[in-house]
C-alpha cells in the first residue's frame, strides 16, 4: 500500500496562506501538477500514492475524479488570489501518478482547460503527461495534442521481457516504438522512464534496454535505480527469498553504462536521473521543483510549494473526494520551512542538477569543505574555481552523482 503521509502543522480548512508567501513571488515561475492516483495494475516496486479498482471502495471513482481536480484547482487559485499573490501564468504542468492516461483523453484536456481559466497558460508552456505505453493510442495522442498538451513521458522502464514481469508492467517491448511514433505523428515530445537494478537483471540485459530506448531517439530520458520500499510486494518477495536484493555495486555500473551511451548518443545529463537531447528538451517543470519555485499540487496525496510554505494532501481518494463536496481544502497538513530547512533542501536539491549550486550563496562552514571535495573527485574543481571567470559553482563529477549523498554530507556536516 502506498507509504503514509507525513506528520505537520494543522492545515486551515480554507486553505489561507501565510503573508510570508508573498515575498518574492514575483521574480518565482508558477507551475501546477495534477495526480491521477488510478491505475490498472499495482506494480510490485511502487509505493506511490496510487490505487486499482479494487482497492477504492465506496464514495470514490475514476468516472467523477477529474471533476474533483478541476474543483481544487478553481479552489486553490481562489486562496492564491485572496492571499494577494501576484497573477502568474502557469509556466509547467505535469500529469502524474498512478497513471493519468487511464482516464479519457477529455478528462485531461478539461482539467488542462480549468489551469487556462483559472490562472492562463503561458506561450510555450511546458505540458506533459505521463503514460503507460498500453494506456494510449494514436486518437488519445491526439486529444491531448489538440487540447495543449506538449510532451508525452512513456513508462518503458525495460526492453526486456523478464525484467518487465518483475515489474509487473503490463505492456510489451513492442509496444513503445509503437507509441511514441504516434506522439511524435501529434507533434509531442517524448520522454522515456527506465528502472536499473531490477532483480534477475543482468548487465547484457540493461544493455538491451539501452539499445531499444535510444533507437527510439527520445528528446529526454529519465533513469532510476530500483529501490526497495518498505512494505510493497517486491519488499515482501526479498524478505522471502524469492528474489534477490538488488546490488548497489550493480547499480553504479549500470549507472556508468548509461551516462557513457547516452553521452555518446549525444544526450547530456542536467540532473542525476535525467538526460536531454537539448537544453530546450529539460523536463522543466522537474527543474522547477529541484530549484526551488512555485507549484499547486492537485489531487490526493499532492504536495505543493508556495514561498517556503509546503503542504500534502489528504491520501485517499474517498476522503478526498469528500472534502471537496464540501469546499474544503484537501490538505492534511502543513509546514513552514525554517531558513535553515530551505537553505538545506536547497543544497540537497541544486547540488543534484548540471547548473550545479553557487559558491556564494553557500555558508562559510559548507565552503570548508569545498577542497576535500575535489580532492575525492567528487566534484569538478574548474566549475569550483570559476574557471575562465564564470561564477564558481559545486557541480557534481560522475563520481559525485554516484556518491550524492556524501557530497551533501560534507557540504552539511
Amino acid at each position: 500500500m502506498p507509504s503514509v503521509l507525513p506528520d505537520g502543522d494543522p492545515a486551515p480548512a480554507d486553505g489561507a496562506l501565510p503573508a510570508s508567501v508573498l515575498d518574492g513571488a514575483g521574480e518565482r515561475a508558477f507551475g501546477v501538477y495534477l495526480h491521477v492516483p488510478y491505475c490498472r495494475v499495482r506494480c510490485g516496486y511502487c509505493d506511490f500514492n496510487t490505487y486499482t479498482a479494487s482497492e477504492l471502495g465506496g464514495g470514490a471513482s475514476q468516472a467523477g475524479y477529474a471533476a474533483e481536480a478541476a474543483a481544487e484547482l478553481s479552489f486553490g487559485a481562489g486562496v492564491m488570489r485572496a492571499a494577494g499573490l501576484p497573477e502568474r501564468e502557469v509556466s509547467t504542468v505535469f500529469f502524474g501518478g498512478g497513471t493519468p492516461t487511464l482516464l479519457p483523453a477529455s478528462d485531461l484536456a478539461m482539467m488542462l482547460g480549468r489551469i487556462r481559466d483559472e490562472w492562463g497558460i503561458a506561450p510555450g508552456a511546458e505540458v506533459t503527461t505521463e503514460a503507460n505505453p498500453d494506456s494510449v493510442d494514436e486518437a488519445y495522442l491526439e486529444t491531448l495534442a489538440d487540447a495543449g498538451f506538449t510532451r508525452v513521458s512513456f513508462g518503458m522502464q525495460s526492453a526486456v521481457p523478464h525484467v518487465l514481469r518483475t515489474l509487473d508492467r503490463t505492456h510489451s517491448p513492442e509496444r513503445v516504438p509503437v507509441v511514441v511514433a504516434a506522439a511524435r505523428a501529434a507533434g509531442l515530445q517524448v520522454s522515456l522512464d527506465l528502472i536499473y537494478g531490477t532483480p534477475g537483471e543482468s548487465i547484457e540485459d540493461w544493455s538491451r534496454s539501452l539499445d531499444a530506448a535510444l533507437e527510439n531517439a527520445p528528446d529526454h530520458l529519465s533513469a532510476y535505480a530500483l529501490i526497495v520500499e518498505a512494505g510493497t510486494k517486491l519488499a515482501g518477495q526479498i524478505r522471502r527469498g524469492e528474489v534477490a536484493q538488488p546490488d548497489d555495486d550493480v547499480h553504479a555500473e549500470m549507472y556508468e553504462m548509461l551516462d557513457a551511451r547516452l553521452a555518446a548518443a549525444g544526450y547530456e545529463w542536467y540532473e542525476i536521473s535525467n538526460w536531454s537531447r537539448t537544453p530546450e528538451t529539460r523536463s522543466r517543470h522537474n527543474l522547477s521543483y529541484w530549484t526551488g519555485e512555485d507549484w499547486w499540487g492537485a489531487g490526493p496525496g499532492a504536495h505543493s510549494h508556495i514561498g517556503g510554505l509546503r503542504w500534502w494532501n489528504v491520501k485517499h481518494p474517498r476522503a478526498y473526494a469528500d472534502r471537496m463536496s464540501q469546499g474544503l481544502s484537501p490538505a492534511h497538513a502543513r509546514e513552514l520551512l525554517t531558513d535553515e530547512a530551505r537553505y538545506s533542501e536547497r543544497v540537497l536539491l541544486e547540488t543534484r542538477i548540471a547548473d550545479g549550486f553557487a559558491i556564494d550563496a553557500l555558508s562559510e562552514q559548507s565552503r570548508d569543505a569545498i577542497p576535500g571535495l575535489i580532492a575525492d573527485g567528487l566534484i569538478d574543481g574548474r566549475a569550483a574555481l570559476g574557471a575562465g571567470g564564470s561564477e564558481r559553482r559545486i557541480v557534481p563529477t560522475l563520481r559525485g552523482r554516484l556518491l550524492a549523498d556524501t557530497v551533501v554530507g560534507q557540504l552539511l556536516r
